[in-house]
């Protein structure tokens, strides 16, 4: 049941984690050398992050709790 609540969890923390992208994106826009953009492409630009990291994140936490158990 915990990994559940853990997926529910997932969906609101995407949206937050894409305004915060947006936000960051924009203030930095300048300084970075980029063009800011808007919450769309913000959006996509955070799947894809998470659709890479997310494997690499799983293979170390496996290979974390094969040490420990």
């Amino acid at each position: 049941m915990r990994y559940y609540f853990g997926l529910l969890a997932a969906g609101p923390f995407f949206f937050v984690s894409a305004w915060l992208l947006m936000l960051f994106a924009g203030g930095f826009a300048f300084d970075v050398g980029i063009r800011p953009f808007g919450y769309i492409t913000s959006m996509v630009v955070t799947i894809a992050l998470w659709l890479t990291l997310a494997p690499a994140m799983g293979a170390i936490a496996r290979a974390v709790r094969g040490k420990h158990d």
